[in-house]
């Protein structure tokens, strides 16, 4: 047995491979099927499987579509009530692949649908391939599931099922056993991953607080305790997911493409501009929202999936064409390139151009401000850089926007300017006649 491990890192996303004789199987895979593809011809091997360990919530899943390409059976709990070809896989099912079996373990926790999948070769080595239930350090959120998919749970029940799925499920497996999660740190699917990408199930029986000796109530006030926020996007591709998504290619093809544009068609719609900071306050369409995505270590994914909202049409304004393939890829991950009407670069007209802080002002008179703090609860709980700065997380920002005092300027603070530029014109376009300042990277002089 062969496992391989595809990392989508913005989403801090897992994916597998399991080959094994001339077959292969694929474990939770992205959106674009193409890297799969590629291994299967690289090793020369036919892709048999595909193993959904509940439908997921962060990304678009590629099931339906290798379905559909290669004949691969789907294999998902039957409790997902999935309306695509597939197989039900649950406790006491199992398919082998070339030279290895593989099992269903049926593990509640962050959703009532959930399985790991237990892959053992002919030489004894075994794999878990853990979804979202067991993470390197953690184990999934159980808050995700009462407001989507066909099994709504309470997350205190979820909490409950999880706690049981630790003590019990996993106890007749090895020490040896490699963990495989589909997430790692900096997902939301969970709130204290580790940076490493694999572990044994010896090492998190040792290490990982959820198998500590606590009785359930003292693991159910961990896990429910300071989680995440939760995306608008979330619920929408559990739905996606339990469906199944269109196909990857024909729909990132049906996008509008405008080069150096003068503005955009649809006066009403959303613009995004991904572009960094710098070029977004030097010149941009008046209204639009900078959520950047230049590298894959910008949280674009997340970010858009945040402050735009599911079927909400937007436009998004790239800084070149050499981009455009790209931030489709990553539009589409999250299932939102069918409400993305266009894409486009801009001409050389000046637009709207962002007025910067006088920073020795601000030192003096902190006062003379409103200080706004977009960061998460759990980072303000954690310190505040400002006494008198007032609270309202990004992903919050444009419901309430209209609550903020509109007395005084207005400056926007994260914790290390990533998201202050999309707070601050997010604000720029909802508070018509107030001044809003970016404090960007210079927060960092205001920490201790």
């Amino acid at each position: 047995m062969k496992v391989i491990q595809f990392e989508d890192k913005p989403l801090a996303h897992y994916s597998y491979a399991i080959i094994s004789g001339n077959e292969m199987a694929l474990v939770d895979p992205a959106r674009d099927p193409k890297p799969y593809y590629q291994l299967a011809e690289k090793h020369n091997v036919k892709i048999k499987a595909v193993f959904e360990t509940h439908p997921h919530a962060d990304f678009v899943s590629s099931h339906l579509q290798i379905h559909k390409e290669t004949g691969a059976t789907i294999y998902v709990s039957k409790l997902v009530g999935a309306n695509y070809p597939h197989q039900g896989f649950d406790d006491g099912n199992s398919v082998t692949i070339g030279n290895t079996k593989c099992s269903a373990i049926n593990s509640p926790g962050h959703s009532p649908d959930s399985i790991t999948v237990i892959a053992v070769d002919e030489e004894n080595n075994y794999a878990m391939f853990s979804g979202d239930t067991l993470f390197i350090g953690d184990v999934g959120r159980p808050d995700l599931r009462e407001k989507a998919g066909n099994m709504k749970a309470k997350r205190e029940e979820l909490a409950g099922s999880m706690y049981h799925t630790i003590q019990n499920k996993f106890n007749h497996l090895p020490d040896t056993t490699i963990v495989y999660p589909a997430h790692g740190a900096g997902s939301l699917c969970g709130k204290n991953m580790s940076t490493d990408s694999q572990s044994t199930l010896g090492r998190e029986r040792k290490e990982n607080w959820a198998f500590k000796n606590l009785t359930e109530e003292q693991f159910m006030s961990h896990i429910l305790k300071d989680q995440p926020f939760i995306p608008s996007y979330f619920g929408f591709n559990v739905d996606i997911n339990k469906n199944g998504a269109t196909n990857f290619e024909s729909s990132i093809a049906q996008p509008e493409f405008h080069f150096k544009s003068e503005a955009t068609q649809d006066k009403e719609a959303l613009i995004i501009d991904v572009r960094n900071k710098e070029q977004f306050k030097e010149n941009h369409i008046s209204g639009s929202i900078n959520i950047i995505g230049e590298t894959e270590d910008d949280k674009l994914e997340t970010w858009l999936g945040s402050i735009v909202k599911p079927e909400e049409k937007f436009y998004v304004v790239l800084n070149s064409v050499d981009d455009k393939e790209d931030i489709l890829h990553r539009i589409a991950k999250i299932g939102y390139e069918k409400q993305l009407i266009g894409l486009l670069t801009l001409d050389d007209s000046i637009f709207e151009t962002s007025e910067k802080l006088h920073l020795e002002d601000f030192k003096k008179h902190p006062d003379h401000y409103t200080i706004v703090d977009i960061r998460n609860r759990s980072e303000v709980a954690e310190q505040k850089f400002f006494e008198n700065a007032i609270s309202y997380p990004l992903n919050e920002l444009r419901d309430k926007a209209n609550d903020i005092p509109k007395d005084k300027p207005i400056v926007v603070h994260c914790a290390g300017g990533y998201r202050s530029s999309a707070g601050t014109s997010i604000l720029e376009k909802a508070l018509e006649g107030v001044k809003v300042y970016d404090l960007s990277d210079d927060i960092e002089q205001f920490k201790d």
